[in-house]
């Protein structure tokens, strides 16, 4: 317990770091509140429709902001399935502030934890780079401060999503795992099992992150049988049959009620419709009423899939691999060179000017271009300094471990094409692994070639602080 106490602890040398990083992430967070302070604001008893119509920010989701406001497992359980558990107290938080103050107060409470993990993702990050990496103190401030110039990682920490949480708990999970890799130490059962459960519980697909920290960190001694029972195999199979309890239990008979609800709606339309049809049409035998009637459904149902199919939530699918629960998340049609240039290293890192965060399933098209050639200039660098920095640190385990999480993102999205139409709204799961890589660049670089890419950074960071801080400012005020 003193230990993951001690992990919070502010340490001396990172106080005025820590004391700036705090100040701009209240500020991101202060331009959400004003945004929506309005909108949101006020107690009803449709607050999820409220949040649906007004919170129009890429493809992120607004359920945190329900979920705080009136307690419910409205997460998708399988993907995660203890996070409504764990929004729990913020519920209760939210509810005594909205008694005292007679206004929801859930982008209060939402901002408050999203700027909690926001800024121990930077100090773990820091730490990273200073106790694993093994750099310098102004070039592990200069790599953190560069992570949050990213602008899909600035967003993150301003949106009621759980992708700021994964990366908060992601880089805690890399930094036990590289402090244990450099002491050469082990992680304990009761470690990995609470680590598990915290990291898994908010995104389920980040629990192979956890396992894949405990298999470079452990390496042989992780199938010990003891471990391997108790703290590999048995926590995910329970987190699992955890997750299909809370479907049937929680979600399935609200989804049948509002089935039920939903056939009682349509029979009522139904029968409304077939009498103005009745009354316009002046047909009398009622044989040839009703068969008159089932022409005209057959038509309007037509013209709606028609309608629906230029619509962009159908657009904007790609076509997937197969039917079923879970393949019809993927997606084999939509091109990986165009999604690899403008989303995965292009508005993850620097937003587009066209179509400003705007949700693919709304107007937004897949693929957009930059108006500026520097943009893609400013890309390739970036990828250019993140491939030399696995260059320089291809033998160093830690590099290895985050590499793979990395690699397991690129499989997911890239490969199978799961949310590759949106693919920069995960970007908090994986962009802290390039300046991690770059990292080790600094590490390797000596005299003038260390100052020269300090430059370099230096002149990245700023200029993708401006560039995505007054198009981010602009959103929000506009």
């Amino acid at each position: 317990m003193r230990g993951a106490i001690n992990l919070f602890r502010i340490r001396r040398e990172e106080r005025w770091m820590a004391l700036a990083a705090l100040g701009v992430l209240l500020a991101l967070n202060a331009l959400a509140i004003c945004a929506y302070y309005n909108v949101f604001t006020p107690v009803t008893d449709n607050a999820w429709s409220v949040f649906v119509k007004h919170f129009l920010i890429s493809g992120y989701d607004p359920i945190t902001y329900q979920v705080v406001t009136h307690w419910e497992t409205r997460y998708n359980v399988y993907r995660h399935p203890l996070l409504a558990f764990f929004m729990y107290i913020p519920y209760l938080m939210n509810r005594g502030l909205t008694a005292l103050t007679g206004i929801n107060c859930a982008i209060f409470v939402v901002a408050a934890l999203l700027v909690f993990c926001a800024f121990y993702a930077f100090i773990f990050l820091y730490r990273i780079f200073r106790e694993v990496t093994g750099i310098g103190r102004f070039d592990a401030i200069l790599l953190s401060a560069l992570l949050f110039s990213f602008g899909h990682i600035m967003v993150s920490a301003i949106v009621p999503d759980h992708f700021i949480m994964s990366m908060f708990m992601l880089l805690l999970v890399s930094y036990v795992a590289g402090r244990k890799m450099r002491r050469q130490a082990d992680f304990s059962m009761a470690e990995s099992i609470a680590l598990f459960v915290l990291t898994a519980g908010i995104s389920l697909n980040n629990g192979i992150k956890v396992m894949l920290a405990f298999l470079f960190t452990n390496a042989k001694r992780l199938f010990r049988p003891k471990y391997l029972l108790f703290a590999v195999l048995l926590p995910p199979l329970l987190m699992w049959l955890l997750a299909r309890w809370e479907y049937r239990v929680m979600v399935w008979p609200g989804e049948q009620a509002r089935k039920v609800a939903k056939a009682k709606k349509d029979a009522q339309k139904k029968e409304r419709d077939f009498k103005m049809f009745a009354d316009t049409s002046g047909i009398k035998d009622k044989e040839r009423l009703a068969a008159e009637f089932k022409k005209e459904q057959k038509k309007r149902m037509w013209a709606k899939y028609k309608a629906d199919h230029k619509k962009p939530w159908n657009l904007h699918t790609g076509k997937p691999i197969a039917k079923g629960e879970f393949m019809n998340w993927t997606d084999i049609s939509t091109s990986r060179w165009d999604t690899a240039v403008e989303n995965l290293f292009g508005e993850s890192i620097q937003l587009h000017q066209e179509h400003l965060l705007g949700d693919t399933l709304r107007s937004r098209p897949v693929i957009v271009s930059y108006n500026w050639v520097l943009n893609y200039v400013v890309e390739a660098i970036i990828v250019m300094l993140f491939f030399l920095g696995i260059v320089m640190g291809w033998r160093d385990r830690f590099l290895w471990m985050v590499l793979s999480c990395f690699a397991l993102d690129m499989m997911l999205h890239v490969g199978l094409g799961f949310g590759i139409n949106e693919v920069y709204i995960m970007a908090a799961h994986w962009l802290y692994v390039v300046p991690v890589a770059m990292g080790y660049l600094f590490k390797h670089c000596q005299g003038r070639w260390r100052t020269a890419l300090r430059v370099l950074v230096l002149l990245l960071t700023v200029y993708l602080w401006t560039y995505n801080g007054i198009l981010l400012t602009g959103f929000m005020v506009g």
